[in-house]
């Protein structure tokens, strides 16, 4: 029965199923899948010859679900102080978009999908903003995503509005992005829509049109800024969303990114087309966008997950801040501290984060049968030393470096804080001279503060 089985016990496993919480438990994965779980005592008795990883004060939990970010931006960290969006999208999106590279997607993708698994991520959904190309740039995010172990579903963030690109060019990068995911094994296609107001009405019925032929989801940023909800009703005589659900783009288990500014219709349509949500409380904060309205949302059955957003409108790719961020924005927003809890908010990063994105059935909790997509966190850290709640533990009280071990689909792709066969010395050289070549060509070192000439060790640290 132990054969190619390992046991993983902790002093607390949060399942985000029923029980919410098993002390002193253990879980069994086997191949990609959970076998079984419960009391450790119980589970040692029917798995004694298992492989075993052991922390008795630490807490076993499902993976992260980053429900919205862009590894386009993984090379412009820290660029955009001061911005609104659409002056931080004028001054830093479209200027790098041009010149990035498949090379700086893979690189990027490896670098930030490093620092996401080592806060717990173990599913992105990402949207990489760049020209058009047939997909050769934003294949090196699969590439990346692959050489990681990382689960994801990619998209192409297409617009045609803001640019000299062609309705042919934008689909042809959907079909090269589509084909680059066809042999990955954890990596998904959507179809990528920047904001329904960035794209030409031809443009929006050849993506719904895609969306058909391929049997796709969509992933769009919708009503992010009130800007944008005077540009659609200027321009539709009705919300994003509205447009969108008209002309097809909602099918699916469509993503929607932000959704801060909605109007009574609009929460209908979420709620009748079952589209997810994606919350980024810290990007919303950084650009000051608003709040989105989670309360509101989940009491209307809307499934809502966590985003971490973009390497260069958050800035950081943590969850654990964004979890936490999450609950206190909501509390004082509404000057109340019982508005949303640490379970409510625990569940957003983990199967609320799955149901939004249609995973559910597969990841997002610990129960038998699922996937194997499991964090441990330590419990010799200082922040775990003195557990009383070990949900309120998770949500306010780590930094993210207490993630010590790392599950995705089985196979343990963070070993005591390593990446096993990822080379992150050599990565980080890497990017620090794509970093600097990304701002070269794009014009955004003119306006920064460069670093002083240096060389990387070149010691493997992964």
């Amino acid at each position: 029965m132990s054969p190619g089985a390992t046991l993983i016990r902790a002093g607390y496993v949060l399942t985000s199923a029923t029980p919410a919480v098993i002390a002193d438990g253990a879980v069994v994965i086997r191949d990609d899948l959970i076998v079984d779980l419960g009391p450790y005592r119980h589970v040692i008795e029917r798995w004694p010859e298992a492989a075993s990883v052991a922390d008795p004060y630490g807490i076993l939990i499902p993976g992260f679900v980053n429900t919205h970010g862009h590894f386009s931006e993984a090379l412009t960290t820290g660029v955009g102080d001061g911005l609104s969006l659409w002056e931080w999208i004028a001054r830093v999106v479209r200027p790098v978009g041009p010149h990035l590279t498949r090379e700086m997607a893979r690189v990027g993708t490896i670098l930030r999908g490093a620092e996401m698994m080592l806060s717990g991520i173990t599913t992105v959904n990402d949207m990489f903003v760049c020209s058009p190309g047939g997909g050769e740039v934003t294949a090196g995010v699969v590439e990346g995503l692959n050489a990681l172990g990382l689960r994801g579903d990619v998209s192409f963030g297409a617009q045609n509005l803001f640019g000299d690109w062609d309705d042919r060019a934008v689909i042809d990068e959907h079909r090269g992005l589509a084909e680059a995911t066809r042999d990955s094994p954890l990596v998904r296609f959507r179809v990528g829509v920047t904001s329904v107001v960035a794209l030409s009405d031809r443009l929006i019925d050849a993506s719904a049109d895609l969306t058909d032929e391929l049997g796709a989801s969509v992933h769009a940023h919708f009503h992010e800024i009130r800007e944008e909800v005077t540009e659609a009703r200027l321009r539709f005589g009705r919300s994003a969303l509205e447009e969108a659900a008209e002309r097809g783009l909602l099918e699916r288990n469509a993503l929607a990114a932000h959704c801060v500014w909605l109007s009574d219709a609009d929460f209908t349509v979420l709620a009748d087309r079952k589209v997810g949500v994606a919350h980024n409380p810290v990007a919303n904060m950084i650009l000051g966008s608003g709040v989105c309205p989670v309360g509101r949302l989940t009491r209307a059955g809307i499934a809502v997950g966590l985003g971490v957003d973009g390497p260069a409108s958050n800035d950081a790719q943590n969850m654990t801040e964004a979890l936490k961020t999450a609950a206190l924005l909501q509390r004082v927003h509404h000057l109340d501290p019982s508005v949303i809890d640490a379970p409510t908010a625990f569940r957003m990063a983990t199967l609320g984060g799955a149901e939004a994105l249609g995973l559910a059935p597969s990841i997002g909790s610990i129960e038998i049968g699922k996937q194997a997509d499991l964090v441990l966190v330590s419990g010799e850290a200082i922040a775990t030393t003195a557990i009383h709640d070990p949900l309120q533990t998770v949500v306010y009280c780590l930094s993210g470096e207490e993630v010590r071990e790392v599950w995705v689909s089985g196979r343990h792709v963070v070993r005591g804080r390593k990446l096993p066969g990822v080379d992150l010395g050599a990565i980080r050289a890497a990017a620090r001279a794509l970093a600097g070549e990304l701002a070269q060509r794009s014009g955004l070192a003119s306006r920064l503060v460069q670093p002083a000439d240096s060389t990387e060790g070149g010691a493997s640290d992964g």
